[in-house]
């Protein structure tokens, strides 16, 4: 394929959603895969809930995954403004040209005389639409209406008789508007449930439907690639693309995320908004690769599952996209995301835990030190922010003792053990290595008689306040003698 261009086109009225994330990701996978072209528009004609703030959220979290574009409004490019709320004088352009043609006009319908009619509709087991009230209006029915105060609206005139078209990827018949999506075949909607819609607001601004099709047209974008929750967006947008005299991309309409109860994924399933994975502390790099796996595969047969970015750009095609819903699995991207820990170089994880651990209120004053216990821990991380509770013990003597932990202690000889090991640790460097510290552990168990749980649990205990953790020898290496000792003691 030859100078393909997709686009992700967001709306900033909040977070990014982690399937709007999968979206762009397969936008961005299919442009590099094609060296192509990956443009970010932003689609804001929603003025009273779109926002700057929501807007750097949304590139923040594009930039966090690794994603980057080649036009954008942060950036530019030879298509702009790629803010569609400094478009508005195209789509004012373009709906002018509609009305010329007569396939377009004014209506000054308002809004809750339009609801009225809908619930009307609905009341008599009608399908609600527009009934083209406003289509032939005279001169003084108009000039009457405009001194009423009323600002009109534009809609699109949905022929009666629609105009036969075949193109390259549609077929409009008088009876059908058909689409050959890349994903699903071919999709057909009937005409007949088509009404006028509205492309131009009475407040000047164009409509999602409108809007979307100038920009892609005039973007030159080849390829759509979106949730099927604009799958019945497109007949709509066909009809324009149709009217206006320009050529339809090829469509690929991605199913759904779902939540693991099958349901839309949504808020009440847990985290939805791609920055919160970060805050969580899980990896960008495991996160591409999770949601590329969720509804894409390299092919049948084929069962890997770890993938680097340039590893999915080199295989990724709509082709091995499935038309299956994915199921958002968090304990499955919780599982990537522990292999991508245990994967990362120590200095880079240290960079990574040191934001979770201070903000947790613990302060570094040893980096070195602090080296060590992440050393100590990174097998056994699977987020990031893990790190806070698997440290605490390394920055807190004062612990609360579970119920297990409690019947260790209740040991007839646990004193014995303690002192013994007490005595012994306080003889040597201020941190002894932990082969010092093993000799000291088997010292005890050999002059008391102790074996195995017998002998490390207590110790364990008293020094973190768990039955189970890491290797108990380099703990006492990382706490170092003194407060060790102390720890005993308490």
């Amino acid at each position: 394929m030859n100078n393909i261009r997709v686009r992700f086109a967001p709306s900033p009225t909040g977070y990014l959603h982690i399937g709007g994330s999968r979206t762009a990701l397969f936008n961005w996978l299919f442009a590099r895969h094609h060296q192509g072209t990956f443009v970010l528009r932003i689609e804001d004609t929603d003025i009273e809930r779109s926002s700057g703030a929501s807007e750097g959220t949304i590139i923040s979290s594009l930039k966090w995954l690794g994603l980057d574009w080649d036009e954008g409004p942060d950036i530019g490019g030879e298509f702009g403004p790629y803010r569609q709320c400094e478009r508005l004088a195209l789509y004012r352009e373009y709906a002018g040209k509609l009305l010329e043609k007569g396939k377009a006009y004014y209506c000054y319908c308002q809004e809750e005389e339009l609801e009225e009619r809908r619930k009307q509709a609905l009341a008599e087991k009608r399908t609600p639409g527009y009934d083209g009230r406003c289509r032939n209006l005279s001169v003084e029915e108009k000039e009457k209406l405009k001194a009423s105060g009323r600002e009109p609206s534009i809609r699109f005139l949905v022929s009666d008789e629609i105009s036969p078209d075949t193109g390259k990827n549609i077929c409009v018949t008088k009876s059908n508007v058909i689409i050959q999506d890349e994903l699903r075949g071919q999709v057909s909607f009937q005409a007949d449930t088509l009404t006028d819609f509205v492309i131009i607001r009475s407040n000047g601004v164009a409509s999602y439907n409108f809007a979307v099709v100038i920009d892609d047209a005039l973007m030159k974008i080849t390829h759509v690639i979106r949730g099927e929750d604009h799958l019945s967006n497109t007949p709509k947008q066909i009809l324009i693309y149709q009217a206006l005299g320009f050529n339809p991309p090829y469509f690929t309409h991605l199913p759904l995320m779902l939540g693991e109860d099958g349901s839309r994924l949504s808020k009440r399933h847990g985290a939805t908004a791609t920055e919160a994975f970060k805050e969580m502390g899980y990896l960008s790099e495991a996160m591409v690769n999770y949601l590329a796996l969720r509804g894409w595969s390299e092919g049948e047969g084929i069962n890997r599952e770890i993938y680097t970015a340039h590893d999915l750009i080199d295989c990724f095609s709509i082709e091995g996209v499935s038309k299956s819903s994915a199921i958002f699995d968090m304990q499955k991207l919780t599982w990537m995301n522990g292999i991508y820990i245990r994967q990362l170089p120590l200095d880079k994880l240290v960079e990574l835990c040191l934001p979770f651990v201070e903000q947790a209120g613990y302060h570094i004053h040893d980096q070195a030190w602090f080296r060590r216990v992440v050393e100590l821990l990174q097998e056994r991380l699977e987020k990031l922010s893990d790190i806070v509770d698997q440290v605490r013990y390394f920055f807190v003597a004062d612990f609360v003792l579970d119920e297990e932990s409690q019947v260790v202690m209740k040991n007839d000889r646990v004193g014995e053990i303690l002192g013994a090991f007490s005595s012994l640790l306080g003889q040597g460097g201020e941190y002894p290595t932990p082969e010092e510290c093993s000799e000291k552990i088997k010292a005890v168990g050999k002059g008391l008689g102790i074996k195995g749980k017998g002998l490390f649990m207590p110790i364990r205990v008293a020094l973190t306040g768990c039955v189970h953790g890491p290797d108990l020898p380099i703990i006492i290496s990382i706490l170092g003698r003194d407060e060790c000792v102390k720890r005993i003691k308490r």
